[in-house]
């Protein structure tokens, strides 16, 4: 009886960490380009549901634990993009050719190939310089509202050193707890706390098509698939990746009228379905995945109240929360930017203009800094292998031969 539970335990054990630790970062992200409360409930909900059929699909389809959840670096990429020209409208139009670029790279292996080919230095520096903003909220928070921060760090901190999977979710109880304890709750009547889908229909805008459609399909391709399938493989298997990105991408298309941004490979909580935590015999962890995506379409059910929490909560307690949860992405982006590019220094460089660029966050043209950071970073590595490429071969040295005389 204990091993038919197991799968089915940490099947809810990963829907829960998964929404808790970045639910936040989703509303913050939409509420940034454009969203009002209810369209930003509405969104969190799609994502959900898209979620979850998507995981529930995979995981009966090909017995396998591909876990499928939102893209939380999508989302920070949305907090860094800010605006958009065309408002919220044009922001669903984006997220539509994300979606419509994702199901193109299942469809034609070579995009997806391609995706993956972009050097890793680049790819982890543009998601370091999108991370970056968010990450540092917990210290603004510390200053500004150090009351209400305070406790949220130090519960993340010790939650973080003992058990780490709940530090997210634990450090948002805490917040919770705090806002509870100084709010009057006024605010909650400005968000219904039923279950809303705003259908919004999308206008399109070139500068958001370049500056956040193909950035967050880039973000979510490089920062998600990828690491995501790369888990599956450490486990031993050998996950659909056509099949997935077809089935992830589709649901992206289903949830963006109502305002989801990105549905992808879990590569965060993928490890919680797919170890052997999940269950003994790999053959069985996809009740597990299958679990975890019921599990996720149901607590969307709630997107209406965590929206509302969200509504009468100082905006930096929020932006807080939502980057103790990426702190550790961030740390794995800087990593890859890093140490991919210790063994060739000209690597190294264009890094560090991307990393710069992005993080500058930068509006050029109506387009955002994530585009131009890769721009950047691309033309860098351009610039350095022509002129290595010019530079003429060293003449040999002739004292060798005079001292063999």
């Amino acid at each position: 009886m204990a091993g038919r539970l197991q799968p089915v335990l940490a099947g809810v054990v990963t829907a829960l960490v998964g929404f808790a630790s970045s639910f936040t970062v989703v509303l913050a992200g939409l509420r940034a380009v454009g969203a009002d409360t209810e369209q930003a409930a509405s969104g969190l909900l799609a994502l959900c549901v898209a979620c979850g059929l998507a995981a529930t699909w995979l995981g009966l389809r090909h017995r396998v634990p591909m876990s499928v959840a939102w893209s939380t670096p999508g989302a920070a990429l949305l907090v860094a993009t800010g605006p958009v020209p065309g408002g919220w409208p044009a922001a669903t139009g984006a997220f539509l050719v994300s979606g419509a670029l994702i199901v193109a790279a299942g469809l034609v292996p070579p995009l997806g190939r391609a995706v993956a080919a972009i050097p890793k230095p680049i790819a982890g520096a543009m998601l370091a310089g999108v991370l970056l903003p968010l990450c540092v909220a917990p210290v603004r928070a510390l200053v500004e509202v150090p009351r209400l921060a305070g406790p949220v760090v130090v519960a993340w901190l010790l939650l973080h050193r003992y058990a780490r999977p709940w530090a997210v979710p634990g450090a948002l109880v805490v917040a919770v707890a705090a806002i509870a304890s100084t709010s009057s709750g006024a605010g909650l009547g400005a968000v219904g706390l039923r279950p809303v889908v705003e259908l919004t229909p999308p206008s399109w805008n070139v500068p958001v098509l370049v500056g956040l459609a193909l950035p967050l399909f880039l973000v979510t391709m490089a920062a998600q698939n990828v690491p995501g399938t790369a888990v599956l493989v450490g486990y031993g298997y050998r996950p659909p990746l056509t099949a997935a990105l077809r089935t992830t991408g589709v649901a992206s298309l289903l949830a963006a009228p109502a305002g989801g941004h990105a549905v992808n490979l879990a590569a965060i909580t993928a490890a919680l379905a797919a170890g052997p935590d999940a269950h003994p015999d790999p053959d069985r962890r996809w009740i597990a995945s299958v679990t975890a995506g019921v599990g996720l379409a149901l607590l969307g059910l709630g997107a209406g109240a965590a929206t509302a929490l969200v509504a009468i909560a100082p905006p930096v307690l929020i932006e807080a929360v939502a980057g103790l949860a990426l702190l550790g992405a961030l740390a794995t982006a800087l990593t890859s930017a890093v140490t991919s590019a210790v063994a060739e220094p000209e690597r190294r460089e264009a890094a560090v203009v991307t990393f710069v660029v992005t993080a500058s966050g930068v509006t050029l043209l109506g387009v955002g800094g994530a585009f131009w950071g890769l721009v950047a970073g691309c033309l860098m590595l351009l610039l350095f292998r022509r002129r290595r490429r010019a530079q003429p071969d060293p003449v040999p040295d002739a004292e060798p031969v005079l001292s063999r005389r």
